[in-house]
């Protein structure tokens, strides 16, 4: 019996990890992964990077373009790296065509040495998924977007960049949402209803796992005991942490560990000093995907206070960790909490509405303590752990999002568009 042969996808994006910036694009990354296990998929990536000609420090984001190499292999997948420019004020407007002038010649040259790609796979609406319709229209393949977040909800308000990804709309043969409210989102832009399909993230249930407390929180420091938040996210306006920092003004109980890097830093620590919350605070900048879970497992609460999200997927690897969250109702978050189990939600922006949902959180354990409090030996906290119903039962709902479902969505998608193209 003949196997069959392997789908041939380009999966393209700007938003990718590469060398010089591993926790760039982790999701798009996490996803790919998840599909390529399946087997029966040979990708290849192709993840653009700006043009820049410096490497020294001082240039800050842009010498990590820089740094970023040409190729590379990660997890055993091959990535080019192809170079655009990003001209500045006039960028937004250009991004799509520049973009897509700058991956031409990688394709072009894997089609030469006799790789010959069946479907493009874009991730991010625009500019990445403008500049793949224009490259699948080159090439004459069949194109998916997946539509991420920020792209619709933030970059979809600007006229040119709406008419853009309408008109990248016309040219997938499907958009693709991580959520429900992101497929609603594209509809409302323009796109066609019938050309969507939600394919949501999963998680990693065995990188994102639970932890004694007493453990976890020895690991990555901190008070030892007592009540504690945490919030990785990146330090940007739309994360809301302006706001969780007033709210923990006023729960003098809690401490705060915010995890992630961003150039809201400076503007956070004055805050913290302002609000007098320099001993309840740590900033603990970015931390490797591998030591999140430890961040998770040491805190009772994670918390996430966007006033914009798409499927935010720190939500689930926290409750993969056993603990529980409060978020604000935005974006796809609903379909994220969806349970008791899960955590709380409020209406964004409210401090009151934060304090409230977390008030609610606490009394739904019941006799159940917050905190595991810091044992002997982390065979006692393991007991101890085992017995907080609410951390049990958090963990139990976040395995029921799994990637197998995701997976077999694109593979059976990809499928059929490519059936479509040979016999179009």
């Amino acid at each position: 019996m003949n196997t069959p042969a392997p789908l041939r996808i380009v999966t393209f994006s700007t938003l990718y990890p590469n060398a010089a910036q591993p926790a760039h694009g982790l999701f798009v990354e996490q996803r790919l992964r998840q599909l390529v296990a399946t087997g029966g998929v040979e990708v290849r990536v192709l993840a653009p990077v700006p043009w820049f000609p410096f490497r020294a420090p001082c240039f800050g984001q842009y010498a990590r373009f820089a740094a970023a190499p040409r190729q590379e292999e990660r997890h055993g997948l091959p990535v080019a790296h192809p170079r655009y420019l990003l001209l500045p004020k006039i960028g937004m407007l250009l991004a799509p065509l520049l973009l897509a002038l700058g991956a031409w010649p990688t394709l072009r040259r894997w089609q030469r040495e006799g790789w010959q790609f069946q479907l493009i796979d874009a991730h991010y609406y625009y500019p990445d998924g403008v500049a793949a319709a224009l490259l699948a229209r080159w090439f004459n393949v069949p194109l998916t977007i997946t539509a991420r977040g920020s792209d619709l909800n933030r970059i979809g308000e600007y006229r040119w960049p709406r008419r853009m990804m309408r008109w990248a709309s016309t040219v997938a043969g499907a958009s693709i949402g991580v959520c429900q409210a992101l497929v609603e989102r594209l509809v409302a832009l323009g796109g066609q209803r019938d050309k969507t399909r939600v394919l949501r993230n999963g998680v990693d249930l065995e990188l994102f796992s639970p932890v004694p407390m007493a453990v976890a929180r020895g690991i990555v420091g901190g008070p030892p005991q007592g009540r504690r938040l945490v919030c990785v996210a990146a330090l940007v306006p739309v994360k809301g942490h302006r706001l969780l920092l007033e709210a923990l003004a006023g729960l003098p109980d809690w401490h705060l560990d915010l995890v992630g890097a961003g150039p809201l830093e400076a503007a956070l620590r004055q805050q913290v000093a302002v609000l007098g919350l320099g001993a309840r605070v740590r900033l603990l900048g970015a931390v490797a995907q591998d030591q999140l879970k430890f961040h998770f497992a040491a805190a009772d609460v994670t918390v996430l206070a966007s006033v914009s999200e798409g499927w935010p997927n720190v939500l689930l690897e926290s409750m993969a960790c056993g603990t529980p969250v409060v978020a604000s109702r935005v974006g796809g978050v609903p379909e994220v909490v969806q349970a008791a189990a899960a955590g709380e939600l409020f209406e964004s922006g409210s401090v009151v509405a934060l304090r409230a949902a977390l008030d609610r959180l606490l009394a739904r354990q019941g006799t159940v303590p917050a905190t595991v409090a810091a044992a002997d030996t982390a065979e006692s906290d393991a007991d101890a752990m085992s017995e907080c119903t609410l951390r049990a039962a958090t963990r139990r709902y976040a395995m029921g999002f799994g990637w197998a479902a995701t997976s077999e969505g694109q593979r059976s998608l990809f499928l059929e568009l490519i059936g479509q193209a040979r016999h179009a």
